[in-house]
């Protein structure tokens, strides 16, 4: 799949963690298509549908439904298909779903090059136990490693990581490959926590997009707590 200018258009992409419609357009309303990109999970898909995915399109947001489809290839490629219809941006399903899978949500999207597809390779609540438990191999680290690679060779554009790991992927996986990182918290606010990483520290590890909630969409004016971040993005770009 071809990636274009990966670092094109804006690189934060607002997670719209709201249980409701109305919520989330609020927020919305407050920051600008320029400036920032849309992710609508779970809980916001859910209890809104497809109809909302539209209406942010329409209104000229890139949206990343971050749905990890999981499941038979067949089922997962309709899926995708269903997803592009709805014009959103980007996407992603579970590298452990295997090649297969990964191989058929890639060829439903055949037909729509603007779509970014990308992988989960482990999700950040597992910890070695939770990997040993279910019979996963080696430490959490190479587990992610495994599944970007996989994920890589099936032709995705890139994977969901921390931004701890990005340096070890980029390295690995090369520039075009699309390095999504959610958990990115301003210097301003990652008081005594050690394992945070600021917006600036991110890109320089070598993430492409930057996933940021609450730092922004509970800032008590969010489209000056976004210009802040994109800001300190810029000093690490320059």
């Amino acid at each position: 799949m071809s990636s274009g200018n990966i670092n094109a258009g804006p690189r934060v992409i607002v997670a719209l963690d709201y249980a409701e419609a109305k919520s989330a357009l609020s927020l919305v309303e407050r920051v600008d298509p320029q400036l920032c990109r849309l992710k609508v999970g779970k809980e916001l898909y859910t209890a809104a549908g497809p109809h909302l995915v539209e209406t942010l399109v329409g209104r000229g947001y890139d949206v990343f439904l971050d749905l990890k489809y999981h499941d038979i290839p067949n089922t997962v490629a309709a899926a995708c298909r269903a997803a592009a219809a709805l014009g959103v941006w980007m996407m992603n399903v579970h590298a452990s779903g295997g090649r297969p899978m990964m191989s058929a949500a890639r060829e439903a999207l055949v037909d729509h090059p603007r779509v970014k597809l990308i992988a989960v390779t482990l999700l950040t609540s597992m910890a070695q136990d939770d990997m040993d438990e279910i019979g996963l191999v080696g430490t959490p680290q190479e587990a992610v490693l495994r599944l970007a690679r996989l994920a890589h060779a099936a032709g995705l554009h890139g994977v969901v990581c921390s931004g701890l790991e990005a340096g070890v992927l980029r390295a690995a996986l090369g520039e075009a490959f699309c390095l999504v990182t959610p958990g990115i918290r301003p210097a301003a606010v990652t008081d005594d926590q050690k394992r945070v990483l600021t917006p600036r520290a991110a890109i320089a590890q070598g993430s492409h997009y930057l996933v940021i909630g609450r730092p922004i969409t509970q800032a008590p004016d969010p489209a000056a707590a976004l210009r802040a971040i994109n800001a300190d993005i810029a000093k690490e770009a320059a």
